[in-house]
């Protein structure tokens, strides 16, 4: 089976590559390596692909050479329609996980058309290449952020979602409804998942697990906002991508009968921020400075998943407890950093 991975060098996409690999599926991976945080940690993932180059050519395809006849990597931008366009037409894929987004939700307060172009028009040309090239199989990023001002918790995918609190909400949402749109009219099977806060090695610098530890070891400031009174869903990356892993085995063999679906993938054991920072305390050997701030704009107080149609229809099982998922963060960051 061929599977199309976009953000393939992204914290998500590279995980879910290599557990793909693993597996025995032949993975094409796409990604425009955008600086929105250090491309060189991009690099380093796609090197651990056997992706081995400090630049790349764009709309090239280039062959790995750790699995030299199943992975390959492509730089390209999702709203670039032609060229994805074409790559469909090349590829000839079975799958497509469509991972790639403009990420960040603060950011998209600042940078709005970012996410229009990446996360709207991107998503159009996947939706698109499916339609023109006879792929029936999709499974795409959403987020818990759609859930935006809802108040029932935990977050089940039977809410109602229509009160986004920031545009990069918004353009999930979007996407849900657009893929919707295309399972109706052109009988294009998709399955929708909303990531619950992911961390584990190889994470984003931008999220808390990366900030958090970084700052600790070299003695900075922490930003604790709403004064630490914040519960995440935390899931390890491992329980993420095996889940996906699941789902992807399933559309393979034929066993999904739904034509359009949501899940929740997260650990559904929501973590008081507080206690998440004293694990990392306790890891590193060493207090954080905090700095107690108010909310930020386009920030929830809870996530907490509902993740049993998950469980139900693919056997999803996160089991990877909190201190264990940030003993495993550290070791990969001290080792990356050489601390």
């Amino acid at each position: 089976m061929k599977v199309l991975v976009t953000g393939a060098a992204g914290f998500i996409g590279y995980h879910l590559s290599e557990k793909l690999l693993s597996a025995g599926y032949t993975v094409v991976g796409l990604d425009n390596l955008n600086d929105y945080y250090d491309v060189n940690l991009k690099f380093g993932r796609l090197e651990q692909l056997g992706i081995t180059a400090s630049s790349f050519t764009y709309n090239t395809l280039y062959s790995g050479s750790k699995h030299p006849q199943h992975f390959s990597f492509i730089k390209l931008n999702l709203e670039d329609k032609d060229a994805v366009d074409a790559l469909f037409a090349n590829e000839k894929f079975d799958l497509v996980c469509n991972l790639a987004a403009q990420a960040g939700v603060r950011y998209s307060l600042e940078q709005p058309f970012q996410y229009v172009d990446s996360n709207v028009s991107g998503f159009l040309s996947i939706l698109e290449g499916c339609r023109n090239h006879g792929v029936k199989k999709l499974m795409y990023a959403s987020s818990s952020s759609v859930y935006g001002l809802n108040e029932k918790i935990p977050f089940s995918t039977d809410d109602v979602v229509d009160h986004p609190i920031s545009l990069y909400a918004a353009t999930k949402k979007a996407n849900e409804l657009m893929a919707h749109t295309y399972s109706h009219l052109f009988g294009i099977q998709t399955i929708g998942l909303r990531f619950f806060t992911v961390y584990g090695p190889w994470g984003r610098p931008d999220m808390a697990m990366f900030l958090f530890t970084d700052a600790i070891l070299n003695n900075k400031p922490i930003k604790v906002f709403n004064h630490g009174n914040l519960s995440r869903d935390f899931t390890y990356v491992d329980d993420i991508v095996g889940g996906m892993l699941k789902i992807a085995q399933a559309f393979r063999d034929d066993t999904i009968t739904t034509t359009y679906k949501l899940y929740n993938i997260g650990n559904s054991k929501p973590v008081k921020l507080m206690d998440f920072i004293d694990a990392i305390e306790t890891i590193t050997n060493k207090k954080a400075i905090k700095e107690l701030l108010p909310m930020q704009p386009g920030d929830v107080e809870k996530t907490w998943a509902d993740v049993e149609d998950l469980k139900n229809d693919f056997n999803y099982n996160p089991n990877t407890d909190v201190n264990a998922g940030v003993a495993a963060f550290v070791e990969w960051y001290k080792d990356y950093y050489s601390l």
